[in-house]
């Protein structure tokens, strides 16, 4: 276990729960996180970092029997990303990698801009990379181009360190962050009990943990007038649905896991299909790995050595 070092007085107060919210939130920052001049963009110490690794082993106790594990890089395929339908509703959340093209020269010129107090990114073009949005969206395309699904389907364990361009001093909404997820590839009834039995085992460990959580419907955010439209179809649908942690306030919980019902989109995006040509359903349990952690500490506190003694050995802590 890593001991808490060099504790400062905000961090004390935070840690004896009499802090108010605005000064356990910075008491947390300056204890767990190091800034690095962007918004939602930190450093983490080390102590932080060994309670995601304790998390993230839980949750390997828990991984579906036959899964598939996959760890993705924090980039992917530009083209795959654009087809399977995420520009569309959440442009204003991604990230494109861009780099320095075309000749020794264009690139010295750019860097000579640069040097004389211009800007070298006006010579910047997109590469064909984006930064993951989500950790599944790779998995997709490596499913299809396994051929016919099998019966039974795929199901996998995957992680990946994911981003959106969403800036906010908040340290449960971050711009980089981890994603660990188990997705299920399958027929329409085997996703929609996949899912209902993820729901269910996600309220008794979060229990386990001591939050306090709530599982509600959920819709994503899409973008602009036409995405309201669509997330009150997800809504009604029951597409999505979360697990709500009351970290700063009761009134507006924050998201730490969610749980995904895509229906064909997928399927059909990637020509997924079984042996008898069906298309393909999916299907996802999502855990925020930096959300649950900051959940964690503003529960517990700053020093796991004092966090209650079941979640202390669950952890292995």
């Amino acid at each position: 276990m890593v001991a808490v070092m060099d504790m400062n007085m905000d961090a004390v107060e935070l840690q004896k729960g009499a802090a108010a919210p605005q000064d356990r939130a910075a008491a947390l920052a300056a204890t767990l996180f190091r800034p690095m001049g962007v918004d939602g963009i930190y450093a983490r110490t080390g102590l932080y970092e060994n309670v995601v690794e304790r998390l993230a082993a839980l949750i390997t106790q828990h991984r579906p029997d036959g899964a598939e594990v996959l760890r993705f890089p924090p980039v992917m395929s530009r083209r795959d990303l654009e087809r399977s339908g995420y520009l569309n509703s959440f442009p204003n959340l991604l990230g494109c990698v861009c780099a320095l093209h075309g000749s020794e020269a264009d690139i010295r010129a750019a860097v000579q801009r640069f040097e004389e107090g211009g800007s070298w990114t006006s010579s910047l073009s997109p590469a064909d990379l984006v930064l993951c949005p989500a950790a599944c969206y790779p998995v997709y395309p490596l499913a299809a181009a396994r051929g016919p699904m099998p019966h039974g389907g795929w199901t996998f364990d995957i992680a990946c360190d994911c981003f959106r361009h969403e800036p906010s001093k908040s340290l449960d909404r971050l711009q980089s962050f981890r994603m660990r997820e188990f997705v299920c590839i399958g027929q329409p009834d085997d996703i929609v009990a996949f899912r209902t039995r993820w729901i269910e085992r996600a309220g008794h460990l979060a229990e386990a943990l001591g939050l306090i959580s709530d599982v509600a419907p959920a819709s994503d955010p899409f973008f602009g007038r036409e995405g309201q439209m669509k997330a009150v179809s997800q809504i009604h649908q029951s597409l999505k649905f979360e697990l709500l942690v009351p970290i700063h306030s009761a009134e507006q919980p924050t998201a730490c896991m969610s749980f995904n019902y895509h229906r064909d989109h997928f399927g059909t995006t990637w020509g997924i299909r079984g042996e008898d040509g069906a298309v393909a359903h999916t299907g996802c349990v999502a855990f925020g790995m930096d959300r649950l952690a900051v959940a964690m500490f503003w529960k517990h506190g700053v020093d796991p050595r004092s966090w209650p003694h079941a979640v202390r050995t669950l952890l292995d802590l």
